[in-house]
């Protein structure tokens, strides 16, 4: 009799076994994407692809433009910026509820004490003649449950929230990623502001001193006054000009301070006249974006949560089955509590069946499929958009380095006509009309050189903002989950 208990006890603990392996959770499929490209569309020669030991830029990625104040001021962003950490705490969240979902998988064990001093009704249903009114009631114990988990509804949920902060690690890193990418902007917009005055002051030089020679002209009867007015407007242009660059400036450098957490009313960058030079970035081949861009990595960790949520929702329609146990001592007041005669103890399983809900059960079954649609029309979007963004910026990168070319050459032709111009007014042959309308080319096309410039530097951050910066799934150990992996552990990432 005692082998056909304990034969039945071993048959059915092998049959829970054996349940709680299951989950209802759909077998786990990347969403399909278009077929990928061998090579970006608008890369050149000047966008080379990335060997194994020549990846683009990680960690630290803007030491690639070599300025030190630009160094400076990206470590502290990463430390004061206010929008990261309030992205931190996001994932602190995040994960924080994954370890609450965890604690699931695992027995819960509790313990309790309740000294107690009590009186019973005298009107008290099926009452004894001889109990008394009063009486102490005298409990201590632990209790344990355990929920046998047979169709995967917990293991699913802790693998949605283990990928779900995962993703919130993502949006992190796509957060610190953005901001890191708009503090170089601003930088790069900064130093080309910079230089941009520079030139502008270069030039009031050159118009203060044409001015004098147009005034001393007029002073000996050379020139007309129409002249020194014209070589008046000029400089008083020039001088607005500056007004106004240096007004963007401090704007830009507000928007720096905000940037890296302090006040904009104390915060200063020095003038400096150094622009950085366009760093050559490997681009790698198109497949690298899924694995280096933080935000698809997010939005396909956001497809595994919602494939998860399927399960859970499957799981509702099956009976639940825990397991609870108590023991412990009570009486009613006297001494020697923990006697053994004193002693209680509870052990056995709990089932619940829901019958009837009113479609309940079957609306979140679909909420939780339309979830996954979702999801996964959300991740092939990000997708596509991350090719466009790589796409945008190397055609960007393309384009403006030719137009570079295009404006330096009209540089040099506008410099050359305004030489011969000026001479020719010292020796009265053209009036200063022609100096005037040559001193403007030749400013207007130096200022758009150095802003072509500016555009190719911020074009160059933002394709390595696209490329996603230094981040890769590896590094932020989230790796792609196989089938195999999905179907034999249940797990989202391959430990």
């Amino acid at each position: 009799m005692v082998n056909r208990h304990a034969n039945r006890l071993v048959l059915a603990l092998g049959i829970v076994l054996m349940l709680g392996g299951c989950s209802l959770a759909p077998t786990y499929h990347t969403p399909t994407l278009p077929p990928m490209p061998a090579s970006f569309k608008e890369g050149d020669t000047a966008w080379k692809a990335a060997a194994p030991a020549d990846q683009a830029p990680r960690g630290y990625w803007w030491t690639v433009y070599g300025d030190e104040t630009l160094n400076r001021l990206e470590t502290k962003l990463d430390a004061d910026n206010p929008s990261l950490a309030a992205a931190l705490a996001r994932y602190d969240e995040a994960s924080a509820f994954e370890s609450q979902l965890n604690a699931g998988l695992f027995p819960q064990l509790g313990a309790m004490a309740s000294p107690l001093r009590a009186r019973q009704s005298n009107n008290r249903p099926l009452r004894g003649s001889n109990q008394p009114n009063e009486y102490d009631s005298h409990t201590v114990g632990i209790e344990a449950d355990y929920d046998l988990d047979l169709w995967g509804r917990i293991r699913n949920e802790v693998g949605q929230g283990h990928a779900l902060a995962q993703a919130s690690q993502a949006d992190l890193a796509s957060a610190k990623l953005s901001l890191e990418a708009r503090l170089a902007d601003d930088y790069v917009r900064l130093r080309g502001y910079d230089i941009q005055v520079g030139i502008l002051q270069n030039a009031l030089e050159a118009y203060q001193r044409a001015l004098n020679l147009t005034e001393n002209r007029h002073g000996g009867g050379v020139a007309s006054g129409l002249d020194v007015s014209r070589a008046q407007t000029q400089l008083d242009d020039a001088q607005a000009q500056v007004t106004d660059v240096l007004a963007q400036r401090a704007l830009t450098e507000h928007a720096i301070a905000a940037l890296v957490g302090e006040p904009a009313s104390s915060f200063a960058i020095a003038v400096a006249q150094n622009q950085p030079q366009v760093p050559v970035t490997p681009v790698g081949v198109p497949s690298t974006l899924l694995e280096r861009r933080p935000d698809i990595a997010a939005a396909e960790r956001r497809v595994f949560a919602a494939n998860a949520g399927i399960g859970v929702a499957r799981a509702a329609f099956f009976p639940d089955l825990s397991l609870s146990g108590s023991f412990g001592f009570q009486n009613t007041g006297m001494d020697n509590l923990l006697a053994v005669g004193n002693r209680f103890w509870a052990l056995g399983p709990l089932a619940t069946l829901n019958i009837f809900d009113a479609g309940l059960r079957r609306a979140q079954l679909r909420e939780a499929h339309a979830q996954f649609d979702e999801a996964s029309a959300g991740y092939r979007f990000t997708v596509l958009g991350a090719f466009r963004d790589v796409e945008d910026d190397l055609a960007l990168l393309h384009q403006l380095g030719i137009e570079a070319q295009q404006e330096d050459a009209a540089f040099v032709a506008a410099q050359q006509t305004l030489n011969i111009a000026t001479n020719r007014y010292r020796e009265g042959i053209v009036n200063y009309l022609d100096v005037v309308t040559a001193q403007t080319a030749a400013l207007s096309t130096q200022r758009n050189a150095e802003t072509i410039r500016t555009r190719r530097l911020q074009a160059s951050v933002d394709l390595i903002r696209a490329l996603g910066g230094g981040w890769t799934r590896d590094a932020a150990g989230i790796d792609t989950v196989t089938t195999a992996e999905t179907n034999t552990s249940n797990k989202t990432v391959a430990q």
